[in-house]
């Protein structure tokens, strides 16, 4: 499936839940907005960190968490409102420093939480110099221009974002759309090429001028250029499905290029849920955490490192800790050590060096009251 299927099937789902939730708690939902979906934004990736089977939003993450306990979920629910209904282009002298990421604190919802000054906000991993695929939502279409900002090389994300830390990176006017305006999954697309020479944190923010109306559309997407291919970090997608009552094992045997030092016990015999995925890294070493399997009193993870550096790397390790009752108990294709809620993941003997741009999995199953996740961060460090 390509990649802008996904975005436009993410879309759609998140639209569609966006509009039901709104409607059920008798909020009137929103019209005519957009934000980026590809980077994702604040907004959205916050709402998408939220989602749960009942409807209700309970974001993971901790900035998305602030921002809830700060304006409530109102706004996550109009992700797709960021906007000045009378902004009429104008940026720098007219929405103050620091109110950027929320159009200046104008629009009908109370966005100013998303303004908040933090390194923890959900994160997209990017190359520099590579050029990337920018999607924007367009629930409703309208002519004009998307200009795409990039903060500067040094910028800290623990300082308020200032027009002053930007600069222009480019200007769309027009681009192509996917999807129907005024239905689910619809989206502009253009693509943008990122600037050379870049490592470590950044903010792209988009400004979208209708040349139809004075409303603008305001979006902060949180950026780390670290040799990433678009992997979103600090947020997880809930499971769909029911959970199975089989006691679980390991979904599949694992098949090492050379003798392992540790194996599974057991044959597989659990059915897998949905795939939610929380990603994490560091450097240029990342890992993508994804259950494959939960039921009542434990869950089976698959997590696979990889390796995002220019060169191969010799070993691996990873750090997380683990939610609040949960305990794992049997790790394959890796050593573990564990310290209370303290988790440390080595690689084995056999799958230490990755290549550049390639990648190794390891699994485990765990007991768990239903905290899956790993709660923070999660470091990925290699050698």
């Amino acid at each position: 499936m390509s990649r802008r299927k996904i975005s436009s099937i993410v879309a759609a789902l998140a639209t569609a839940a966006a509009t039901i939730c709104a409607l059920l708690l008798g909020l009137a939902p929103a019209q005519a907005h957009g934000v980026a979906i590809v980077p994702g934004s604040r907004t959205y990736l916050c709402y998408q960190d939220g989602l749960t089977g009942t409807g209700a939003l309970t974001p993971t993450n901790p900035a998305c968490q602030a921002a809830v306990a700060q304006s409530g979920t109102t706004p996550l629910y109009n992700w797709f409102a960021v906007l000045d209904s009378n902004a009429n282009g104008r940026g720098q002298g007219y929405v103050p420093d620091g109110t950027l990421c929320s159009a200046g604190n104008k629009s009908p919802y109370d966005f100013s939480a998303y303004n908040a000054a933090r390194d923890d906000w959900p994160k997209t991993h990017l190359t520099s110099g590579a050029t990337i695929e920018v999607d924007y939502s367009n629930w409703a279409a309208h002519p004009g221009e998307f200009r795409v900002y990039l903060t500067k090389q040094g910028w800290s994300p623990t300082t308020p974002l200032a027009w002053a830390d930007l600069s222009l990176l480019a200007t769309v006017p027009n681009p192509p759309q996917v999807g129907t305006p005024g239905t689910d999954g619809g989206h502009y697309h253009w693509n943008t090429t990122l600037p050379s020479g870049r490592s470590g944190a950044a903010e792209m923010l988009i400004q979208w001028v209708r040349s139809d109306s004075p409303e603008n559309f305001f979006s902060c997407s949180d950026l780390v250029f670290d040799g990433g291919n678009g992997e979103v970090t600090g947020i997880h997608l809930p499971s769909s499905s029911s959970s199975p009552t089989a006691t679980p094992t390991p979904t599949s045997t694992p098949t090492p290029t050379s003798s392992p030092t540790a194996t599974p016990t057991s044959t597989p015999t659990v059915t897998p849920t949905a795939t939610p995925t929380s990603t994490m890294s560091s450097s240029g070493c990342m890992a993508t955490y994804t259950i494959v399997g939960s039921w009542s009193g434990g869950f089976q993870a698959s997590v696979e490192v990889m390796n995002h550096n220019s060169l191969p790397i010799s070993s691996w390790t990873l750090k997380w800790q683990t939610g609040t009752g949960t305990t794992i108990t049997n790790l394959w294709n890796g050593t573990l050590a564990t310290s209370g809620s303290n988790v440390t993941v080595k690689n084995a003997a056999y799958n230490g060096t990755i290549s550049a741009n390639s990648s190794t999995t390891f699994g485990f199953t765990a007991n768990s009251t239903g905290n899956n996740f790993p709660t923070g961060s999660i470091s990925c460090t290699a050698s």
